[in-house]
């Protein structure tokens, strides 16, 4: 990532085996510029970034999605707390470069 991403996307819940994961699916014009400047990414392409949102801040990685070709932003418990966030709230988002 060059320069920092900031989109919009809604706040959506899967319900696994032991628990709910919270996600924002990045649009496609914005997954394209992560897959863009990260050509090589780490593991089973996942993608290290710092997350802003609201006043919340922190670290995570985007988790490629090969059935929408986009990636899935996972927004922890903690932070939907401290920003009143629940499941179908339109998110918005700025995603900042990590160095490896």
């Amino acid at each position: 990532m060059h320069q920092p991403i900031t989109f919009s996307a809604k706040l959506w819940v899967y319900h696994g085996e032991k628990a709910a994961w919270h996600f924002l699916t990045l649009p496609a014009e914005e997954a394209a510029q992560i897959r863009f400047f990260n050509p090589r990414p780490a593991g089973f392409g996942a993608v290290r970034v710092q997350v802003n949102i609201g006043g919340s801040e922190w670290q995570t990685s985007l988790f490629p999605d090969k059935k929408s070709g986009s990636y899935f932003l996972p927004i922890k418990a903690a932070i939907r707390h401290n920003e009143h966030l629940t499941s179908g709230d339109i998110v918005t988002a700025t995603l900042h470069a990590v160095a490896p």
